[in-house]
């Protein structure tokens, strides 16, 4: 997992790729007289090092402590200015930027109309491109130099660059102010949650409204769209209007593949687009598109053209393979799903310095349902234990809950009746200290309480009793969100019925038609 304690100048070494480290070497060797540099030695040594230890990096006597922060610096920005030499050529911002630094030049030497040359071709560039910050940014350049100089360059030049600047000026606010209100409903997700009654509903409403009163959608160029569905998104997120949700997700990713350039200018915002309608569809339990757009996600990011980065490959891990379990998790197929944890606990600790925790927490979960869905009730145990036992989760207690509640099917499953009675004491406790005791979880933990006291007989007609009770709960808007983290009522169905989960859930989603 992530670890942000460790020393910043290891963990960036030891991202790079061996193409990257031979690149800097060569680098650095233009920089000095020989490669037996002090800068040289400290990243040779680090580059070798398991861990960050600055004993051992004293110990080889290169390196004095007094000298070692600085050093430390300055190969850190080195590092840096070596990858940068190295930036792909596709990278169109990178591209424009350069451009930019060009015109600065020209610009400082007194090659004016050199520079408005270049600039005027980058600005062109940047439009196409819906870089508007940078389109911006070479106006407001070019108003410096026509107001500074006289360069004859077009008449009435003045009124052209006051009109751009106006135009790009509006559409960058409209873009700001977006995308600061997706970033505000956000935060209210990861402080508060999802809204728990229609006074909490209330207020995400107004408060959404009040700041898109002002807005024509109409007028949107592509990144004013792109944050006015991210805003609505998280928004519906919030009230858990999971089919608004679908729809804002759908125009969001739609917006992507009507415009394909921007899927290889923009992936970090087309993935996330991509899970968010993916997870929208598992709310819904729409199986059939879930499985088309899963399909076409994939498909887009083995394409040669989807660009490829650590941070990027780490995204699509992310998203690809949580979906590819929700999928199994839908379909009720655990068996056949298998096959991928391995494959996941492989691909988490290749990406562990790019994940989270929450993340990594979120998928020993699915895993756990993997496992508890196919009656392997020890492994399930085994990784629900993992978040359980983690004291670092305090933005997703939603997670804590629901390992705990699982947790407790899995021991009554097994028969562990003493470690049943002493974990629904704590479970409680821990319900309550979060503030996140819904009705769904009082009924599950009541009735996994009196299961002891009732005699064998009536067993069933209590699984009943309770199924039907969770039925009428699950029409509740501030509930149902309960029963996508634990299919509660397919469970009281297989011990009704006497048949595995898996199948019930099956015949479920062969049944939805959807």
């Amino acid at each position: 997992m992530a670890n942000h304690q460790k020393d910043f100048l290891f963990v960036l070494i030891k991202s790079l790729s061996k193409s990257e480290k031979r690149q800097f070497k060569i680098f650095a060797s233009r920089l000095e007289t020989s490669s037996n540099t002090k800068f040289i030695e400290l990243f040779n040594i680090l580059d070798k090092s398991d861990v960050y230890d600055e004993k051992l990096i004293l110990k080889s006597g290169v390196i004095k402590k007094v000298q070692l922060s600085n050093l430390k610096s300055y190969l850190y920005k080195q590092i840096l200015v070596s990858i940068r030499l190295n930036i792909p050529s596709q990278n169109i911002r990178y591209q424009l930027r350069e451009q930019i630094d060009f015109a600065a030049i020209l610009y400082n030497k007194g090659l004016y109309k050199q520079s408005l040359k270049i600039l005027d071709k980058t600005k062109i560039a940047a439009l196409e491109n819906d870089e508007k910050l940078m389109a911006y940014e070479i106006v407001e350049f070019e108003k410096l130099i026509e107001s500074q100089y006289i360069t004859r360059s077009i008449q009435g030049r003045a009124d052209e660059l006051v009109i751009q600047a106006k135009e790009l000026n509006y559409r960058n606010t409209i873009s700001s102010k977006l995308s600061n209100l997706s970033l505000q409903l956000y935060g209210i997700m990861l402080k508060t949650g999802y809204v728990k009654s229609d006074e909490e509903y209330k207020y995400i409403d107004n408060y959404f409204n009040k700041h898109i009163a002002k807005l024509d959608e109409k007028k949107f160029g592509f990144r004013e769209k792109y944050w006015f569905y991210n805003a609505n998104l998280w928004r519906s997120f919030l009230v858990q209007d999971f089919l608004a949700s679908y729809k804002y997700a759908y125009k969001w990713v739609t917006l992507f593949y009507d415009n394909p350039n921007m899927i290889y200018l923009n992936p970090v915002f087309f993935l996330k687009g991509n899970h968010y309608l993916l997870e929208s569809l598992f709310m819904l339990k729409y199986k059939s598109k879930f499985k088309k757009y899963l399909f076409l996600l994939e498909e887009t990011t083995n394409d040669p053209r989807f660009p490829v980065n650590d941070n990027i490959a780490s995204l699509s891990f992310l998203y690809l393979y949580n979906n590819k379990l929700n999928y199994h998790i839908l379909e009720g197929t655990f068996a056949e799903s298998e096959y991928l944890i391995p494959e996941i606990l492989s691909k988490l600790k290749l990406h562990s310095e790019h994940l989270d925790e929450h993340h990594e927490m979120l998928f020993y979960y699915k895993i756990a349902s993997i496992y508890f869905g196919n009656e392997k009730y020890v492994e399930s145990i085994f990784y629900l234990e993992k978040i359980i036992n983690n004291k670092n989760l305090s933005m997703r207690e939603d997670l804590m809950c629901f390992a705990r509640l699982l947790s407790l099917i899995a021991h009554y499953e097994l028969g562990n009746d003493y470690y049943l009675e002493n974990q629904l004491k704590n479970t409680y406790k821990f319900l309550l200290k979060m503030n996140d005791l819904h009705e769904v979880q009082k009924e599950i933990i009541k009735f996994l309480k009196n299961l002891n006291s009732i005699y064998p007989g009536d067993i069933k007609k209590e699984f009943i009793k309770m199924r039907e009770r969770f039925i009428e709960l699950e029409k509740n808007t501030y509930e149902k969100r309960a029963f996508l983290y634990l299919d509660i009522i397919s469970w009281l169905e297989s011990k009704i019925e006497n048949r595995k989960i898996s199948d019930i859930i099956k015949e479920k989603a062969k049944l939805s038609n959807r």
